[in-house]
């Protein structure tokens, strides 16, 4: 049974989140505070399976105790679930900067949190965050940009590609806006093809997501928007909340459309619809990437994309994902390429699709 903390500075939101948490045999709520100095305590005294955190709190908020695990190099599987998290998207890509693994939007009034749609997406991510790489202050190895620079040299200098459309499709999930500022850290704008990405996230957070990639990556990344036109050195991240399809024009060209199906593999936006709609495009190559995240959402559209294009999967390395879901089912099921660590990924996107 896996010990849980939860912190939260409203006895009501303790007690209804509590109550959610011991519904699931596999969790047992191990101890409460009531603001990150407690917690701090604790988990300087504690090892948990997962931490469940609020933002807004007196003496010490969420992100102060964020800071200060990182300072004392305190590892922590921290899921946040705060108000905060749905109007202030800034304040969770902070949250998961500093280590928070996932997150989840607490709704306003405790009495929503016993609906239904809220129990089954927080138990949800909360058994992603509990089985996940709990994080490594001292150990992070980001990407080598000095090696990222001579490869992209190299392939301009040397290299030949041929004139075949392609396009890279990402796909992401638990630890994914972390993985994703490491890869997209090393992608130069030069590189010769549009990318497309899918991030399970909720509705009103991937704006947020993108600006911090824009930030970090020579790539212009942005949410993408229907109707947005592909092009080369772009990368477009799925709306939050629905299902992004990549659709041909007669004129040739490519554009981004959304569709509003139901949740499939649990998620939305969904990996798999993307990938499967690569299959009537004019991509004659597409280089599909499956990063950490719980589940199997990529595999099954992987599958079906293979039937009809030409492709080359990624699969990230194990000991690199926070949660090792995704790849591990693009490996399983015999679709993988190339098995790559994290902070090697830029530099194999850059070998295959080439640079401008």
């Amino acid at each position: 049974m896996k010990k849980i903390l939860v912190v939260d500075d409203s006895a009501l939101m303790r007690r209804v989140i509590c109550d959610i948490i011991d519904t699931d045999s596999e969790f047992q709520v191990a101890d409460r505070a009531t603001n990150g100095l407690e917690a701090l305590d604790l988990l300087s005294r504690n090892t948990y399976d997962a931490v469940v955190l609020d933002v807004n709190m007196p003496k010490m908020n969420g992100i102060e105790l964020l800071r200060e695990l990182r300072k004392r190099k305190i590892s922590a599987r921290v899921m946040m679930a705060s108000t905060d998290t749905m109007d202030g998207a800034q304040v969770t890509m902070e949250a998961l900067d500093l280590g928070a693994i996932d997150f989840i939007h607490k709704p306003q009034m405790a009495t929503q949190l016993r609906e239904g749609s809220f129990t089954e997406d927080f138990l949800r991510t909360l058994k992603a965050v509990a089985v996940s790489k709990a994080p490594e202050y001292a150990n992070a190895k980001p990407v080598d940009t000095a090696t990222v620079r001579k490869v992209t040299e190299l392939v301009t200098k040397h290299a030949s590609f041929s004139d075949k459309k392609r396009i890279v499709a990402i796909a992401s999930s638990t630890g994914g806006p972390k993985a994703l500022q490491t890869v997209m850290a090393g992608i130069p704008k030069q590189l010769s093809c549009p990318v497309v990405l899918v991030q399970h996230m909720p509705t009103g957070f991937t704006k947020s997501l993108a600006d911090r990639l824009n930030e970090l990556s020579g790539l212009e990344v942005k949410e993408a928007q229907e109707g947005d036109k592909l092009e080369a050195g772009h990368l477009y991240l799925s709306q939050g909340g629905k299902h992004m399809n990549v659709v041909a024009k007669p004129n040739g060209e490519h554009y981004i459309h959304y569709t509003d199906e139901p949740t499939r593999e649990g998620v939305k936006p969904c990996a798999n619809y993307m990938y499967e709609s690569l299959r009537t495009c004019r991509y004659e190559e597409v280089l599909c990437v499956v990063l950490t995240g719980m589940g199997a959402d990529g595999t099954q559209g992987i599958r079906n994309l293979k039937e009809a294009k030409k492709i080359h999967v990624i699969a990230q390395e194990q000991s690199t994902c926070a949660v090792y879901g995704m790849p591990r089912s693009v490996v399983a099921a015999g679709l993988a390429d190339q098995i790559i660590p994290l902070d090697q990924i830029a530099q194999e996107i850059i070998l295959n699709v080439g640079v401008r």
